[in-house]
């Protein structure tokens, strides 16, 4: 990796039907199916659709057995309609069924968490060396003949460590970290290599895009240090619907792409799964598009690491640096003032306008050529103007700079001035890598100055706006870096755009303003109307600001990857509804059309509740 310029990792190649993953083969695009594996005419007609929206794998739950076997016969009539994508089997619990399915399609899921391992129970279990090599060959016993028949049969495999299904064991040694996702998934590739099987790929994936990126990043530098190098399908679980879910998957799949990892991709959105792939298209577009860009010569701070990086310790300007929440300013050149009381900004950027009735105690930013000290107002001085920064008496004063412009006097002058903030920007066609160097310049200068992040868009397409700034700040973020954040776009609502701000600070983890709601978006394992039950939810619960609720289809990930949410709503049969406080079930299998009042209940007896 190169950590300022673009440039794909370079994995092996896992084959996959007729389409290859990994080496030189561009960035796959993928999704999954929701309906049953059973429902054979209902299962090729979803899957029609998902490869007409340009999905090149298409992957199906198989629970058992008996919906390995039937993924033959939507194998079977997918071909005879002419519909060639290879298909994946998504197994958990059941090794039986992963067997069956590697004769009936291209490639197979399995979950080393609860491959071998039993259900998680969330208990702590005590092993002598002894006793955990012991656990480690009942693995090698079951998985090795596996490999086996994959091999026989051309199929290829993904190691699919989930956060959320860790094993008791390995939570027991590790626990619920990084490292500990990092050792359930090198157990497995360490089989592989040992039984020559070369067509793996490996997924990494979590619902929190902090734990997520840095679980993929350590896992890269554990393959390197062993000589491994396959190809990553990366993913973020539970990401949601609408804009929170396309904002944090942004953030996860797009800071690794930015960082050339990864050689599949599924955005998973609780909606239509053909919805999916488009957005996971125009991601790898965007990120793409800086290939070949103009080099960035920068030299990375010394003891930084991007696997366990925290937020830099900026200095305290006015409520703004750290410990503060990153602040949030908002284009407000046209003169418009009106704000969602969901998503407010702390300060409004006003340029060179003159206003006669400015609504009162709102913070604003203006060109320090039209400053003249009034009340809530500050200068917004560009780099040429730094000296007339160092004079003016403001008690805080924003200065706009660019990697360029980070000169010795100029860093001289941040390091002194202690009422400046920087307005970091960028222009540059990869300006992840470009605000990353000035970032390392100021941390080799021993520079701490409050940095907010500054970029400026050109997207009429909502969508692509929500994609594109939350991989690019995302991975600032993600990196530690950032006091506040300035998104603009002229040709996007300023609503949205403040949403946009404020959804991907809460994607990054490094300021809540809203209800947080951890969602899967469903499979032919979920036996309830998701959607339907998600806008239900949010209708009851989003004003909850701060809290999380867990919204899943069933058990598989349910308890472990909401286990930081506070409340939990995870499916328990067909049309039934268990809930959960924290990891804990408390209300058992409740028939689906109760299961909301019932949450809410428990929200209310548990004292979360605000009117």
């Amino acid at each position: 990796m190169d950590y300022f310029n673009y440039k794909r990792r370079v994995s092996s190649v896992a084959n996959i039907g007729d389409t290859p993953l990994g080496g030189a083969n561009p960035v796959r695009v993928q999704t999954m199916a929701s309906v049953s594996t059973m429902d054979t005419e209902a299962a090729v007609q979803q899957a029609i659709r998902m490869i007409d929206a340009g999905a090149e794998y298409v992957r199906f739950t198989a629970q058992g057995e008996r919906e390995a076997r039937n993924l033959g016969e939507i194998r079977r009539l997918l071909d005879q309609r002419n519909y060639r994508t290879p298909l994946v089997a998504d197994i958990h619990f059941n090794p039986r069924a992963a067997d069956v399915a590697a004769t009936t399609v291209e490639k197979v899921r399995i979950n080393p968490g609860n491959y071998v391992d039993k259900q998680k129970t969330f208990s702590h279990i005590e092993y002598t060396d002894e006793e955990y090599a012991a656990e480690l060959e009942k693995i090698r016993e079951r998985f090795a003949p596996f490999l086996k028949v994959c091999k026989a049969q051309g199929t290829a495999v993904r190691i699919g460590v989930n956060h959320g299904s860790l094993s008791d064991r390995i939570m027991s040694r590790y626990g619920d970290t990084p490292q500990g996702m990092v050792a359930s998934c090198m157990e497995f590739l360490r089989i592989c290599r040992e039984e020559d099987f070369s067509d793996v790929v490996i997924s990494m994936k979590a619902s929190n895009t902090v734990l997520m990126v840095r679980a993929v990043r350590l896992l890269i530098r554990t393959m390197e240090a062993e000589g491994m190098a396959y190809p990553l399908h990366l993913g973020v679980t539970e990401a949601g619907d609408g804009e929170d879910g396309r904002i944090k998957s942004a953030v996860g799949i797009g800071t690794l792409l930015a960082d050339g990892i990864g050689d599949t991709i599924r955005v998973s959105l609780s909606e239509e799964p053909e919805v999916e792939v488009p957005v996971g298209k125009k991601l790898v577009a965007y990120i793409e598009q800086r290939k070949g860009h103009l080099p960035i010569v920068a030299q990375a701070a010394s003891g930084f690491d991007p696997v366990t990086a925290e937020r830099h310790r900026s200095r305290s300007v006015n409520g703004v640096g750290f410990p503060h929440p990153p602040i949030v300013i908002s284009d407000r050149r046209n003169g418009s003032f009106s704000v969602d009381e969901n998503a407010k900004p702390d300060y409004f950027y006003t340029g060179s306008l003159i206003l006669e009735n400015f609504p009162s105690g709102v913070r604003r930013i203006l060109d320090a050529t039209v400053w003249k000290g009034e009340t809530d107002t500050y200068p917004y001085f560009t780099a040429k103007e730094w000296k007339d920064a160092a004079s003016c008496y403001a008690e805080l004063k924003f200065v706009q700079i660019s990697y360029e412009d980070l000169s010795k006097e100029m860093l001289a002058f941040l390091k002194e001035d202690k009422t400046v903030v920087v307005m970091l920007t960028s222009e540059h066609s990869n300006g992840v890598g470009h605000l990353r160097a000035a970032m390392h310049r100021l941390l080799i200068a021993d520079c701490d100055v409050p940095v907010v992040l500054n970029r400026n868009y050109v997207e009429s397409d909502k969508e692509a706006l929500q994609l594109e700034s939350a991989s690019d700040f995302g991975a600032l973020f993600l990196d530690g870096f950032g006091d506040g954040i300035f998104l603009q776009d002229e040709n996007v609502d300023l609503h949205s755009v403040d949403n946009c701000m404020f959804g991907i600070l809460q994607a990054t983890r490094t300021r809540t303003s809203k209800t947080e709601f951890i969602s899967c978006p469903g499979c032919g394992r979920t036996l309830y109307n998701l959607q339907a039950t998600i806008a239900r939810v949010k209708a009851a619960t989003s004003h909850l600001k701060g809290l999380k609720i867990g919204i899943m289809g069933c058990i598989v990930n349910g308890p472990g990857e909401m286990a930081d949410a506070d409340y939990g709503y995870v499916g328990a049969g067909k049309s039934r509804i268990s809930l959960y406080k924290g990891k804990t079930c408390v209300v058992k299998s409740v028939p689906e059309e109760e299961a909301v009042e019932r949450l809410v209940q428990l929200i209310k007896e548990n004292g979360d509740w605000q009117n």
